[in-house]
């Protein structure tokens, strides 16, 4: 390396993420990733792990710490040793000034500058790249979201069949359902589908919906909302799925099938209004319209209202990838959005008196509008 400026990246790429998108390469050990002005790409990485990186990784060379030894020697922590090569292979290249991303560990900092190279940090740096999906990861992400799907629809029919017994309590092969109960099918399903749920999942009945992110707890009943919320990771992709849907086992109150009709209109508005140009501020404010149009709310109640104050309390989405939630978001001050940006639009009614509504799609955002990945039904009974 010739250049006397280098953009920097280090980490573990299994949970630095953004590490992980530009190699596109995922290891438990620490490595570090240079990129000349040049276009010259480095990456140092475990001895052991150097064959499989010189196969799979984005980079034109490959080093392990060895390599990159200083005076002093390496030490024995491989974190430490790490930092301490990617300063020592900076300074033998003549870089003298370095820019890094937000996810830079401060051990690697520390190190760069401990060596005399300025150090500079681009809050934006990478931030760009991830929203807008290539077509490998947006594929990733259809794959991802059909594989939620599968399991949404084995989870509702399931809860459908069941039966209800005196107290309204649903019944499934002689057993009560709980959101506990429920959840544990779910986590079930996606590991039989080589996916796991690390977050959880959301099953929540009747009144305890009206938090929004209340996981849920206790029996289901008939006759009452059932907000059920799943986002599970890929494990050979790395990517996530995000889909909700609500739904009504028995008669559907007449005021839950209104809040329905809001929301599912609401949701139409915000596809409508999701294209390349637009920014996740017009999406939710288009979003917010219909809601009020309803005769609903936005935001959070005040502290005076009553159990039947219904409104939507959160925004209309996010941006998803390799994490579940990731920019930009689809709320007020929301950014511009640009092709490739792959999003969830889910907009959602609350009242303590009754529950919640929640009805959630992932869309890719395309030139002219958006490219809507989910297939399932959105009514409260299939």
């Amino acid at each position: 390396m010739s250049n006397a400026h280098a953009t920097v990246m280090a980490g573990i790429p299994q949970t630095n993420l953004a590490l992980y998108h530009k190699i596109r390469f995922s290891v438990g050990d620490p490595c570090a990733y240079i990129e000349t002005d040049d276009g010259m790409r480095v990456l140092i990485i475990r001895d052991i792990e150097m064959e499989r990186a010189r196969k799979h990784a984005r980079a034109d060379k490959v080093f392990c710490p060895a390599d990159f030894e200083p005076e002093e020697g390496l030490d024995g922590d491989r974190e430490t040793a790490t930092a301490q090569a990617l300063a020592e292979c900076l300074a033998r290249g003549e870089i003298t000034s370095v820019t890094a991303d937000r996810s830079l560990p401060l051990i690697y900092a520390f190190m760069i500058q401990s060596y005399g190279i300025e150090l500079e940090c681009d809050i934006d740096l990478g931030v760009a790249e991830r929203r807008s999906k290539d077509e490998q990861e947006r594929a990733h992400l259809r794959s991802a979201q059909a594989t939620t799907e599968e399991v949404m629809r084995e989870i509702c029919e399931m809860i459908f069949a069941s039966q209800a017994d005196e107290q309204g309590t649903l019944i499934h092969e002689g057993t009560p359902l709980t959101s506990d109960r429920v959840n544990s099918m779910i986590d079930v399903a996606f590991l039989n589908r080589g996916a796991t749920t690390p977050h959880g999942s959301i099953v929540a009945c009747g009144p305890i919906g009206a938090d929004c992110h209340h996981r849920g707890e206790g029996e289901l009943k008939t006759g009452q909302p059932i907000i059920i919320d799943i986002f599970p990771h890929i494990r050979a992709s790395g990517y996530n799925g995000d889909c909700t849907r609500t739904i009504v086992h028995g008669t559907i109150p007449d005021e839950v099938a209104r809040m329905h009709k809001a929301v599912l209109e609401a949701k139409l508005a915000g596809e409508q209004a999701c294209k390349a140009g637009a920014s996740g501020d017009d999406v939710h404010r288009a979003v917010a319209a219909v809601i009020e149009a309803h005769g609903y709310n936005v935001g959070l109640p005040p502290e005076d209202a009553d159990d039947s104050f219904c409104s939507m309390v959160h925004g209309t989405g996010h941006g998803i990838g390799l994490e579940v939630h990731e920019p930009p978001l689809l709320d007020f001050n929301g950014p511009e959005l640009v092709v490739g940006d792959v999003l969830t639009i889910e907009p959602g009614l609350y009242c303590k008196a009754i529950g919640g509504l929640r009805i959630e799609d992932m869309v890719a955002v395309t030139e002219d509008g958006c490219e809507n990945f989910n297939t399932l039904p959105t009514a409260l009974q299939w």
